[in-house]
């Protein structure tokens, strides 16, 4: 408890400050010569935006807190029973609504993660269970356009290599839209399907996986990639089983000289385009070894909440005969298969995003 109440009043010790700095801000918006200077103007009023809710949410607590000091004031001046049943009820409400509110102050004073607002770079690749993983690659790519079509997100297929039977070997798409990282990062890892291929006729269930890794976006700015890192080899696009569909040496392949990271890029027919879109996904690819190097530098506990880096990981089961879906890292299973499939991922995002949150906020509590 005491550590508890210590951290509580860390917690409205910032809440003051917040609420300060708030106040000068509004003062500020008010003044003719702030007014006057658009670009200082648009400035100030983005911070005092940002600040804006969780002032509103503290004032609201302080609101239900001086509620609950006069109810309980009532309990202990009154003799009637009538008022004194009241008075119990409308403190035992107070208190639900005070542990609420004080549980999404917390959640507000969090630090966000400052890629949640960017587009993705979603690549999925068949791992173990040659034709059968690149057939559930193409299911999960499959799912991934349905979410986002729900979602009003944008996509763009940057590139496409298929199996022998059709299926999907490596896929990467571009996903743009509102708030999509935030959404989609907890979906890197590996995810283990189990059914029975169409190939078997003992009708054996076999187990197959495929990694996903889902890339915030890179800006040029975050990113700066020096010429003379990267080697640039040009050659002719291929097909299936390495056939060339073009005498252009159209293709491109980027290597970044000091990490070893190699981008190839045949999708357009055009070089400048393929070159593009190459950097493109090198700048993100560069974006997350540094992210992952941060998280190296970051205690055990701290980076399993992260838990973006870990490719190697099971992270989900997908098992046909039942109709299953399993979640490893929060034990949610759901007998939903079908609909996952079609893009109903929320029923496991939703959950995923709560339990990251929650660790995130019981790490900063143990800070």
């Amino acid at each position: 408890m005491p550590a508890n109440r210590k951290h509580l009043g860390a917690m409205f010790d910032k809440l003051k400050a917040i609420e300060e700095k708030y106040d000068a801000l509004t003062a500020q918006l008010s003044d003719p010569e702030v007014v006057a200077d658009a670009a200082r103007y648009a400035r100030l009023a983005k911070q005092h935006s940002e600040l804006t809710e969780v002032v509103e949410k503290f004032r609201e607590y302080r609101t239900i807190d001086a509620n609950l000091t006069g109810a309980r004031e009532l309990l202990n001046e009154t003799d009637d029973a009538e008022m004194q049943a009241l008075a119990r009820e409308e403190i035992a409400l107070l208190e639900k609504q005070r542990a609420e509110c004080q549980l999404e102050l917390a959640r507000l004073l969090t630090p966000k993660d400052p890629n949640d607002g960017k587009n993705v770079l979603l690549e999925i690749r068949a791992g173990t269970g040659g034709n059968e993983a690149s057939l559930f690659a193409s299911e999960l790519l499959r799912m991934y356009l349905r979410y986002a079509e729900r979602q009003g997100w944008r996509v763009q297929i940057l590139d496409e290599s298929l199996s022998e039977v059709g299926g999907l070997k490596e896929g990467i798409m571009l996903i743009e839209g509102a708030r999509v990282y935030s959404r989609l990062k907890h979906e890197s890892g590996v995810h283990r399907v189990q059914r029975v291929p169409a190939t078997e006729s003992a009708g054996r269930i076999h187990t197959s996986t495929v990694t996903v890794a889902v890339l915030p976006e890179a800006e040029e700015v975050e990113v700066e990639i020096d010429p003379k890192d990267v080697r640039i080899d040009t050659f002719c696009s291929s097909g299936p089983g390495g056939q060339s569909v073009n005498t252009t040496y159209s293709a491109v392949r980027l290597t970044h000289l000091p990490t070893g990271i190699v981008v190839s890029m045949q999708d357009e027919k055009s070089q400048i385009k393929n070159r593009e879109k190459a950097f493109r996904i090198l700048r993100a690819r560069l974006l997350d070894l540094e992210r992952q190097k941060q998280h190296e530098a970051i205690a055990g506990e701290r980076r399993a909440q992260v838990g973006t880096g870990e490719r190697s990981e099971k992270i989900r089961t997908y098992n046909f005969k039942e109709n299953r879906v399993t979640d490893h890292r929060i034990g949610l299973t759901l007998h939903q298969l079908d609909t996952v499939l079609e893009g109903d991922l929320d029923s496991l995002l939703d959950p995923l995003v709560a339990h990251f949150q929650a660790l995130k906020m019981q790490t900063e509590v143990a800070a």
